[in-house]
């Protein structure tokens, strides 16, 4: 399977965006069964250039997460990148992932410190014998080798960074500097903060790709939860909006689709360099967006 660096470097050669589809882990056998059978395959008709796949709150879904992509990389044939994080892991048990995960030929890992098992906003505690920030993970990985490694980006700066968003981008520029090979964007609904984001990074001295994670909105709820969870802001016109669906999720599903793909195309305007899609283990949303777009 391809590194996701030359993937994006054959992309940046042709003057094609990267695309990209984010799944998660079922926590039920019929799950597993709609994701691999029914989702993951219709959404192959799109064309991904590659594939990822959650690690669940402190490693929790390891095995599954390895399995599942195990089973897209040998079954679909397509470029599967594995999750992991710090989270309830000592050094040597994260090594133990890394060699299942060689073992089963995934070349591609995101390093990220995770969210404590009781949420984003809760404090994390490091385990011992493990590793406290992302930037260890990145350098370990680093250090054995053979693989190409992405680390999350935070366009408004990560929820836990107290001391504010440009102390949380200098700290991911050091990061990049300890061996990620491109960063990809936790959600975001203001292209605004994505280009402030990019700018300062780049000012910085980053080239590495920084691409926008996109997440389409399904319900007001729904979307409401997860921006608590991790710290992303709703613009006001934005809920404004959702607000008038009430509970009609059909509307909020296509409000969703209209507004991701606005949000995509003013993004691939301004040169991102790919597209990382949170699909939530469906098809629907995901695919009207990327035909939308002309990029199926």
């Amino acid at each position: 399977m391809q590194f996701v660096r030359d993937i994006h470097a054959a992309k940046l050669a042709a003057k094609q965006p990267v695309i990209s589809f984010e799944f998660f882990p079922p926590k039920t056998d019929e799950g597993d069964r709609n994701l691999l059978e029914k989702t993951i395959p219709a959404l192959l008709q799109l064309k991904p250039d590659f594939c990822s796949v959650t690690y669940g709150a402190g490693g929790s879904t390891r095995d599954k997460t390895l399995m599942i992509v195990d089973r897209i990389q040998r079954e679909h044939r397509l470029t599967a990148m594995l999750h992991l994080t710090c989270v309830n892991s000592t050094r040597e048990q994260l090594g133990e992932v890394v060699q299942q995960a060689r073992a089963l030929g995934i070349n591609n890992i995101l390093a990220l410190r995770g969210d404590p098992v009781a949420g984003s906003n809760a404090e994390f505690v490091k385990t011992e014998g493990g590793f406290e920030y992302s930037y260890q993970l990145v350098t370990y990985l680093k250090q054995l080798g053979g693989f190409s490694i992405g680390t999350a980006g935070f366009p408004e700066g990560h929820v836990a960074c107290k001391e504010g968003k440009y102390v949380d981008w200098q700290r991911l520029k050091n990061k990049i500097d300890c061996g990620a090979d491109f960063v990809i964007t936790q959600l975001f609904f203001d292209n605004t903060d994505f280009f402030q984001f990019r700018d300062h990074l780049t000012k910085l001295g980053v080239t590495v790709p920084i691409v926008p994670g996109i997440i389409p909105i399904m319900s007001a709820g729904q979307i409401k939860r997860f921006t608590a969870l991790c710290g992303a802001r709703l613009p006001a016109p934005l809920i404004q909006s959702l607000e008038k669906f009430g509970h009609d999720d059909t509307a909020a599903t296509q409000f969703g689709i209209d507004y991701a793909t606005q949000q995509c195309a003013d993004l691939l305007r301004a040169g991102v360099p790919g597209l990382h899609m949170y699909t939530l283990n469906k098809a629907h949303s995901t695919t009207q967006i990327i035909k939308n777009l002309a990029l199926a």
